[in-house]
């Protein structure tokens, strides 16, 4: 539990909060983890913005968010259907819709966001892309996060000084988000090598071959 929370308000790993940005079952909650969830929902959507231009759909964004955490994990080079995060909001897009719900409504309301109607009642969402509303968007990300931004974004000459910022110094939109992803991919990577590693000394070097190999297969079939 303790592991879960961490990475949940945290990112620490990017393995269970990763999974908790998508729609989920809870079948038995000590925690309260809906609640506790809030704040990775409302992480996972400030990361998605600012990885997206102003103009996007909903299906967009749900596809962003969802991609977030599978971003530089190894699998997606030759294990996993590269449709597979298309496929996921495809099918659950009402239930992406109805998690995410408040957090739209929430940065609107701070005029972050605007909203459209199109085709099939799709929203078009318009978002300010100003230095301004990217500093609001960043204060949203777990404090490790907003860390390792202020530590890569800060010029050489203030690394000299020794006076490096607490807070997250943005001096443009596209530099923040390139290193947003950077940080993320690396940690998606990270976790996956290390759950792949689990999984063959928990499964065996046999099963997990096997696994491999028909995942592999699925993987190849989706890129013909």
């Amino acid at each position: 539990m303790h592991d879960l929370v961490d990475d949940i308000t945290n990112w620490k790993t990017f393995y269970l909060s990763g999974r908790l940005q998508k729609p989920i079952n809870v079948l038995v909650d000590s925690l309260d983890v809906e609640d506790l969830n809030s704040s990775n929902l409302r992480a996972a959507t400030s990361a998605a913005l600012l990885l997206l231009p102003s103009h996007f759909t909903q299906k967009d964004l749900y596809a962003k968010i969802c991609s977030l955490s599978y971003n530089g994990d190894m699998r997606m080079l030759f294990a996993e259907d590269k449709h597979k995060v298309q496929k996921i909001v495809q099918g659950q897009f009402d239930l992406f819709k109805g998690i995410y719900k408040p957090v739209l409504e929430e940065f609107s309301n701070k005029d972050l966001l605007s909203f459209s109607l199109f085709g099939d009642q799709q929203e078009n969402i318009t978002q300010d892309c100003g230095l301004p509303a990217v500093q609001s968007l960043v204060s949203c990300l777990p404090e490790a996060i907003r860390s390792s931004l202020s530590t890569q974004l800060t010029d050489q000459q203030t690394k000299k000084s020794g006076r490096v910022p607490h807070e997250v110094i943005i001096k443009s939109r596209a530099e923040a988000a390139n290193c947003l992803e950077r940080i993320i991919r690396r940690k998606v990577m990270v976790s996956s090598v290390r759950q792949a590693v689990s999984g063959v000394l928990a499964a065996g070097v046999a099963r997990s071959a096997l696994y491999l190999a028909k995942k592999t297969q699925k993987a190849w079939n989706s890129r013909r």
